[in-house]
């Protein structure tokens, strides 16, 4: 057991919320110091490229005590990729860095999946993960109440969605044919904008278009509002709902 728990911890790459650093080394004497402990081979040109991606490499000599927490991090998640790991661990990946360290790290979170590794992030920046992930997990108190992509998590939480239309002129005419339509479940004009509450099982986008065309309409701009993680986080856990499967509910505990 104890040499399959070995095994499996080098597939692993940690980086967690809060970086553990030896503060009287180099940023390139800890990296040497865990890929010594890993066996990575190469490891100076493997290195260099690492500091690279995360915008350290001129900092390579500084004393980790200087560093701040977002260099830190940026240092913690390059360590989590030295052994080229089959699953990331992500905890707060992003956490303490700025607009530029968050487009490196995201761009290297891409980068990984693309490679085929699998990422587990757990995070409270849901802009971030829902940016991030293929399938998303809401867990509250302890509890796994919600594992899907979140187009599924969206369809099973909401039957609308809503449509910002902004037109040339929005005339009586259009808002009367938009109204007919069965599938528009709510329809609010304010001077050229119309916001459009319609039913979530289709893309009836197209189809407005052209009835808004047919009445002599121009449309300048649609913009889909769809339900964010944020709000689909807030409605499953202030309700308590659980949208598992018996099978995902038995898997879970």
């Amino acid at each position: 057991m104890a040499k399959d728990f070995l095994s499996i911890k080098k597939k692993m790459g940690v980086v967690s919320e809060k970086q553990y650093l030896y503060k009287e080394m180099t940023a390139g004497e800890y990296l040497n110091f865990f890929a010594d402990l890993y066996g990575v081979k190469n490891r100076k040109k493997k290195i260099d490229q690492l500091l690279e991606a995360v915008n350290l490499l001129e900092v390579r000599n500084r004393k980790l005590g200087a560093f701040s927490r977002g260099m830190q991090q940026k240092l913690g998640f390059a360590r989590a990729l030295l052994h080229d790991p089959q699953l990331l661990l992500l905890d707060e990946p992003v956490s303490g860095l700025d607009p530029t360290g968050i487009k490196q790290i995201r761009d290297l979170i891409e980068q990984q999946n693309k490679k085929g590794r699998t990422i587990f992030i757990s995070s409270h920046l849901l802009s971030e993960v829902e940016r991030l992930c293929g399938k998303v997990g809401i867990i509250n108190k302890g509890r796994l109440l919600a594992e899907d992509t979140m187009d599924n998590l969206r369809k099973r939480l909401t039957d609308v969605v809503e449509l910002e239309i902004e037109l040339t002129e929005a005339k009586k005419e259009i808002v009367d044919t938009l109204a007919a339509f069965d599938f528009i479940k709510g329809l609010k004009r304010k001077e050229n904008l119309l916001t459009i509450k319609v039913k979530a099982d289709k893309d009836y986008r197209a189809q407005i278009s052209e009835a808004i065309s047919q009445q002599g309409g121009v449309v300048l701009g649609i913009k889909k509002k769809e339900m964010s993680l944020e709000e689909a986080f807030i409605t499953i856990t202030e309700k308590n709902i659980s949208l598992l499967t018996e099978k995902e509910k038995e898997a879970a505990e």
